[in-house]
């Protein structure tokens, strides 16, 4: 079945890019995790499945050398890495609020809040 590029898990493909529909890199389970682990945020998902194939190349193909071919797997998977960390800077870059973080709020219990106002100077009139 032919890539369908205008869903969430086929623009993926495209971005990894993964388009070739005889030899996968991943199988569409796999894609769709991504896109889940990623809050279905396809930069996020593309990064995530790039630092995945970093992580493999980095693992299996290490540095060989067999007469007139040479592989580095290492500065493979240091360009995947840099493609990952630059999709993931653009969604943060456009939306701020999928950047994950902390916010921290001051939490007041209605129950057992003080009597004083805000500065703390006088009482809250509550009556």
């Amino acid at each position: 079945m032919p890539i369908d590029y205008t869903t969430p898990a086929g623009q993926v493909r495209v971005l990894i890019p993964d388009t070739d529909e005889d030899n996968q890199l991943f199988d569409d389970p796999q894609i769709d995790a991504f896109l889940a682990i990623e809050g279905g945020i396809v930069k996020r998902a593309t990064a995530a499945a790039l630092e995945a194939a970093a992580s493999n190349t980095a693992l299996v193909a290490k540095v060989i050398t067999t007469q007139d071919l040479a592989t580095d797997g290492a500065k493979v998977s240091d360009a995947l890495l840099k493609r990952a960390a630059e999709l993931r800077r653009q969604v943060d870059e456009d939306d701020p609020d999928t950047a994950g973080g902390l916010d921290i709020v001051d939490f007041i219990d209605p129950f057992t809040r003080p009597l004083w106002g805000h500065e703390l100077t006088e009482p809250e009139r509550w009556w």
